[in-house]
Parts: structure tokens; C-alpha cells; sequence
């Protein structure tokens, strides 16, 4: 035992002058922010009204994150929309940014609040912006990799997989996918076969709305859609009474006396 006590001895006073010798060190660096991302988030953050047809705006909320010690006082971070690489409009597709934006007292994250609107163009085409941070008098920006992020805003429905398993539900068009979603409020369908009563039933809950959309309007009144006519009856529009800027076209066949919803290319949707 006596032996393993001086083999031991060397070791411990080892440790104890290792430990007299080591310094606390903090991080004494100039504070920074960046936008605190995935990587997948980075190279583009996608945003869809494609199911949100109620919905007029919406608020993104970006996060920027500090990089050096926290402070007991606010302070403010800045960042700018770089418009010649954006085709999202100020005013239209989102509000412009303010001046600046706080990071409370001893708080390490941030926000910058995007406010998006879900305008009829959105249909047809997706918008991009991207968003860029720059040095404010409170913060630096040293890393470039990590200040921009590339936002993608769109409305448009892509045809699933499922629709041509369901004949019933037609000819696929996004406006005939859109009424589908307002009619049922399935995002989905499956493919398989025992399920075909249930996926029959939704597709006839579409069939009653394109076959009489005024009485599907009044039997619905919990849905809050509006039928309105500007030419006196002889056409309408159809929206959300949230959101008059989505609205889809109601005309009337005058050969057989009744109102069809129009498609994206001018169909009748039957």
C-alpha cells in the first residue's frame, strides 16, 4: 500500500498545479448577430397560402441570434430587404421593415416580424425576397455566411398523387383542388382501396358544392364564404369574407341556365 501511495503522489500534485495555473476566460470579442437557421432553412425559408384561402396575412417570425456576452440594457439590430434581387413588392406582398429591432436586456435571440399577404397573384406565381442584417451602432455582422436568408411566398396548389386515383373528383385544376379543400377540409386522400367509401364521400361533398354553389353558400354559413355579384346577377364572386382578394370566379352558362365556378384556364368546372 505504501508503494502505491508514492506512485500516486507525482500524479496528484500534477493536477493541483494544473489547476492553479488555468484562468477563467470570457468572451471579450465585439457582439455580433445572425440569423439562427437550419441550413435547409437558410438556402430558403418556403412559405404557402395554398390552404389558407381565409387568411389575408400572416406574420413570419425570423430569428437572430447574439453572438457575445449579454447586456442588461436593450439594444437594437438592423436589416434591409435586398430589392434587386427580390421580386416581392413592399406594400403588396409584405410590409416594409422597420428601422430597427430590439433584443431585450439579457436575452440572446431576437426577432424580426415579416409580415406576409396572401395576395390573388401568389395563384400563379411564387415571390421571393431576401432578407439581409447589416452592422447597427450596437452590433457587427462578421460572419457573411449566416446574415442572409432567401424567403420563397407562393399560393399555388400543385396536383397530388392521389387525385387521379378518385375519378370522380375530375379533371385536376388548382381551382377545382382549391373548392375540394374548401368543400371537405382534406389536405389528402389515400390511395388505397378500402378506402374508397370514405374518399367517395368527399369527393360528392365537392359534386353538391359544384352543382349548386348558392345553396352550398347558405347551407354553410360556418364557413364564411360570400357569393357576390357586380353585373347584376350575371356573374359572381366567390371568396372568404376575411379575404375578398382570393376570390374565384362564378359565371353563368346562359345555354343551361345555371352557374359554373371558373377554372384557371377558363373552364367550366361541372
Amino acid at each position: 500500500m505504501k508503494k502505491n501511495s508514492y506512485i500516486l503522489l507525482p500524479f496528484v500534485l500534477f493536477l493541483f498545479f494544473s489547476c492553479q495555473k488555468t484562468e477563467l476566460k470570457t468572451y471579450d470579442a465585439a457582439a455580433n448577430v445572425y440569423f439562427d437557421l437550419s441550413s435547409q432553412a437558410r438556402d430558403s425559408i418556403v412559405y404557402t397560402f395554398a390552404y389558407e384561402m381565409t387568411r389575408a396575412s400572416d406574420t413570419l417570425y425570423i430569428p437572430v441570434r447574439l453572438m457575445g456576452n449579454r447586456m442588461g440594457d436593450q439594444r437594437h439590430f438592423q436589416v434591409y430587404v435586398e430589392k434587386d434581387s427580390s421580386t416581392a413588392r413592399s406594400s403588396e406582398h409584405y410590409e416594409a421593415l422597420s428601422a430597427e429591432y430590439p433584443l431585450e436586456a439579457d436575452r440572446g435571440i431576437g426577432y424580426v416580424p415579416l409580415i406576409i399577404h396572401n395576395t390573388r397573384d401568389l395563384e400563379e406565381k411564387s415571390v421571393s425576397l431576401i432578407l439581409k442584417l447589416k452592422a447597427s451602432p450596437d452590433f457587427g455582422i462578421d460572419d457573411p455566411r449566416l446574415i442572409r436568408t432567401y424567403i420563397v411566398l407562393s399560393a399555388q396548389l400543385e396536383k397530388p398523387n392521389w387525385w387521379d386515383n378518385w375519378s370522380p373528383l375530375g379533371e385536376y385544376s388548382r381551382v377545382r383542388h382549391q373548392l375540394f379543400f374548401i368543400a371537405t377540409e382534406q389536405r389528402q386522400l389515400s390511395t388505397e382501396g378500402l378506402d374508397a367509401p370514405k374518399n367517395l364521400y368527399f369527393a360528392n361533398l365537392l359534386t353538391i358544392m359544384l352543382n349548386d354553389p348558392f345553396k352550398w353558400v347558405a347551407d354553410h354559413p360556418e364557413k364564411g364564404y360570400v357569393l357576390e355579384s357586380r353585373d347584376n346577377g350575371q356573374s359572381y364572386i366567390f371568396y372568404h369574407k376575411d379575404n375578398p382578394n382570393r376570390p374565384i370566379q362564378l359565371k353563368k352558362n346562359t345555354g343551361v341556365g345555371k352557374f359554373f365556378f371558373i377554372d384557371e384556364s377558363g373552364k367550366e368546372l361541372r
